[in-house]
């Protein structure tokens, strides 16, 4: 794991590491869900098959999740102790930029509702959903900012983006060096 990249918003953290998010020890890692909670493959598939089948059980008795909204589970045997599993979009689908906003907000949202302080989330939706890696890293460091310029009482310190791969990571850390004071 490799951090690279910090910003300081109210006291709060946002970080920026390339590695292995079923490795992060945080309070919650995100997963990049579909709407039934079925997690047969990328970031979804690799949580599972680390955290044990646990995981799935929970989000099968969770059910169905709206695209934009999120649920939590247990993490099973992941360093993490929950899973926040957010629906973001399918490209194609229509008003995706609006709906992934909504699935990063609610995600933070639910790890505040819960008292979490640190939270690890991948760049949802730009794998096999097919959105738009620069445009995903701008939605979900600019949203994750706003959410803590807006909420500074939150029980999160930590919002971390935990990227696999060079060219996803190129993407966010553009955006990071796009940080300015209240913007």
């Amino acid at each position: 794991m490799e951090v690279v990249s910090e910003y300081k918003v109210n006291n709060k953290t946002l970080r920026l590491v390339l590695g292995d998010i079923t490795m992060r020890d945080v309070h919650a890692i995100v997963n990049a869900a579909n709407s039934h909670l079925q997690h047969g493959g990328g970031v979804a598939g690799a949580i599972v098959r680390k955290g044990g089948q646990i995981i799935q059980d929970e989000s099968n008795r969770i059910g169905f999740v709206p695209v934009g909204n999120a649920a939590i589970t247990t993490a099973g045997k992941l360093p993490a102790k929950f899973v926040i599993h957010a629906v973001g979009p399918r490209m194609g689908e229509g008003d995706e930029d609006k709906k992934l906003k909504n699935a990063v907000t609610n995600s933070l949202k639910l790890a505040s509702e819960k008292g979490l302080k640190s939270i690890s989330m991948p760049a949802i939706s730009s794998g096999i959903f097919g959105f738009p890696k620069d445009k995903c890293a701008k939605i979900l460091v600019t949203e994750s900012k706003r959410f803590l310029d807006e909420n500074r009482s939150v029980s999160l310190e930590i919002v971390e983006f935990c990227i696999f791969d060079e060219q996803t990571l190129s993407h966010f850390k553009h955006e990071f060096d796009k940080l300015t004071p209240n913007s």
